[in-house]
């Protein structure tokens, strides 16, 4: 029984180192290309813009809680308010900063869900153009080098060239 299973797996090797030499292997540096995309770089602004405009209106709540919690200190210590008045206050003040934690998060995720918006068609067409070129030459895999995953490529393997042509850069 051993005697077969040797022969076997050694023809079964050398199937398998066969078939990897009759790969075609490419790598492009996505986030290179990325940076290179003009549209990318509009979107990354109109983007920054957005966060700027949340930005400063969270800002604009924190100076209006902390001009009315010094208006409330300022009243309890002339004694131009009553300890229950005091506490109604207090408690609104907190309520407002509940909010202004909500407006901080709920910020956060529309930020993001306008990166997706703007950048994920952008993706979309990079990717697809990494797919046509893999497809028109003859690639079996195409491997990102942004991801620092590959430890070594001949330079003929750089597929950059060929995508930036099918996007037009």
């Amino acid at each position: 029984m051993k005697n077969i299973l040797k022969p076997m797996l050694f023809a079964a090797l050398c199937m398998l180192a066969t078939s990897a030499f009759s790969q075609k292997f490419g790598y492009i540096n996505t986030q290179e290309l990325i940076s290179q995309v003009p549209s990318v770089k509009e979107a990354n602004s109109n983007i920054d813009t957005y966060r700027k405009q949340l930005q400063g209106k969270y800002e604009n709540m924190i100076k209006t809680l902390q001009t009315k919690y010094q208006g409330l200190e300022q009243k309890q210590a002339s004694g131009d308010i009553s300890p229950k008045e005091l506490e109604t206050e207090a408690l609104k003040l907190k309520e407002e900063e509940r909010k202004i934690a909500e407006f901080e998060q709920s910020s956060q995720q529309k930020i993001l869900e306008k990166s997706e918006t703007l950048l994920k068609p952008l993706r979309d067409r990079i990717q697809k153009a990494i797919d046509d070129v893999a497809s028109e030459n003859g690639f079996d895999y195409i491997f990102d080098a942004s991801m620092g995953v590959i430890l070594y490529a001949d330079d003929a393997s750089d597929v950059s060239s060929l995508v930036k042509a099918k996007l037009g850069l």
